[in-house]
Parts: C-alpha cells; structure tokens; sequence
C-alpha cells in the first residue's frame, strides 16, 4: 500500500504517517515548496505519477505566507481540487475535517444527521469544503475529528494548551457544563486508516461518551501527578460531543482511569 498525505508536519499528520511507516505502508509526503496547491496540473501530474492508493488530506493554513484570503484557499479551494483529482485519477480521498463545523450555539451532541451551522472562520471554512468535497468525489470519505489529546505536550492538543495555560496564569481553568469533542491522537490515526476502507460517506471520530471537560482535565492531571492546580467554571456551555455507532473508538476512561 502506498498513501500520499498532505499536512504531514501537522500533529494529525505526523503521528498517521510514523503509524502508517510502522505497519509497512509507503508514505509520500506532499512537498508544498515543488507542487504548487494553486497550479491544478502540477498537482494532477504528482499525484498521478506517486500513484498512491490513498491520499489523506489533512493540511490546513497553519504557516501563512501572507497570500491574500489564504486560509479560505488552502482549506476550501485547494481540497476542493484535490477532492476532484483523486476521482479522476481514481485514488481514495479522505479528508479530515472537524467538529468545528458545528457553532457554539448549536444543539449537541451531534451525528451525522446535524446540520452544521458554523457561520465564520475556520468552522465555516471547513463546512464548506465538506459540501464541495462530496460534490467533487461522492466516493470521498469526510471524517470530523475533534480536539486530540496526546501523551507529549507539544504541538496542537489538548495537553499542550492545558501545559501553556498552566505556565502563564499558575492554574488551569475547565468548564464543568462544556462536554468537548476529543479523542486520543493514537486512536485517532488508526481510525482514519481503517476509515479509508470503509464506505464513502461522512464520519464522526469522538470518544468522548458523557465527560465534561472539567472531569478530562482533572484525570488528565492525575495521570501527570497532579501538578496543576485546576478551577472548575460554568462559564462554557456546550455539548459538542459528536455520534457515530458505525465508528467505535476506546473510551477515554480506557486511556483515563480517573474518570468518574
């Protein structure tokens, strides 16, 4: 098996291709500085002459160049175009999207059937690029992931930002009314290649069945020794849990025995 991934260097990313690498797979990372996302044949010849049999589309604007509505092109036009190379040329596309898509004044927990709602920034972005995907390749598979959390805190999860926070203010701050979209990234990563065989359609990656945030960050805490000092607030209320039988994931009291 050979998989083409775009966003390698992203926390989803790197850990799928290192999985990936692990269990044999040939991995090709999408060189942005020799394929041009804006030149449609360039990207057309590359991935025709990679000839993967999956490509994951995870990138997003997280390094801007300071290219004019940049964000809106990487994760709107640029997917939208990759959506439409891969039906051409005949190669499974995934593409990770997010419960983002979803407001924070929305109804949750959400399924597949919840109309997503984001109106502005990267929420919005993202539901577009969903309906364009299935537009551009009905055999795609969309995948909304939520917040990951991982064992090391660096990069874009849970655990860094709850680190960073602890650093800069001396404690750590968790709603007991925001019940988050999350799951373990090493979870998540063997979901997204076992999603690549499954049927086309839309996915919801969560793993969390009925914790608040305030309960993950305190079993978070006591897995790492108890070292930060956690306030408990009502301030955030949102379910955004995401629903989805067809998509077990472990529950996170497997990795978080601590949890009530």
């Amino acid at each position: 098996m050979k998989a083409l991934v775009t966003g390698a260097g992203g926390t989803v990313g790197a850990r799928l291709c290192e999985d990936l690498e692990r269990w044999g797979v040939e991995v090709v990372r999408w060189p942005r500085e020799r394929v041009p996302v804006d030149d449609y044949w360039a990207m057309e010849h590359f991935v025709r002459s990679v000839a993967p049999d999956v490509l994951f589309h995870l990138a997003t604007a997280s390094r801007p160049t300071g290219r004019a509505n940049e964000s809106w092109f990487i994760t709107y036009e640029w997917t939208s175009e990759l959506a439409w190379i891969c039906r051409q040329v005949g190669v499974r596309f995934v593409f990770a999207s997010t419960a983002m898509v979803f407001s924070d004044h929305a109804p949750g927990p959400f399924t597949v059937d919840s109309v997503p709602d984001a109106s502005e920034g990267y929420g919005y972005e993202k539901r577009r690029a969903e309906e364009r995907v299935f537009q551009q390749n009905p055999e795609a598979r969309v995948v909304r992931l939520g917040w990951q959390i991982d064992e090391h805190p660096s990069g874009n999860n849970m655990l860094a930002a709850l680190e960073a926070q602890a650093r800069e203010r001396g404690w750590v701050e968790a709603s007991t009314r925001w019940f988050p979209a999350c799951s373990f990234l090493d979870d998540t990563v063997r979901a997204l290649q076992a999603l690549a065989w499954a049927e086309p359609g839309l996915y919801l990656l969560d793993a969390n069945e009925r914790w608040s945030f305030h309960d993950i960050v305190r079993a978070l805490n006591a897995r790492r020794g108890g070292s930060w000092r956690v306030e408990p607030t009502e301030h955030f209320v949102f379910d955004q849990r995401m629903m989805d039988d067809r998509v077990v994931l472990p529950s996170l009291q497997k990795r978080l025995p601590d949890l009530p």
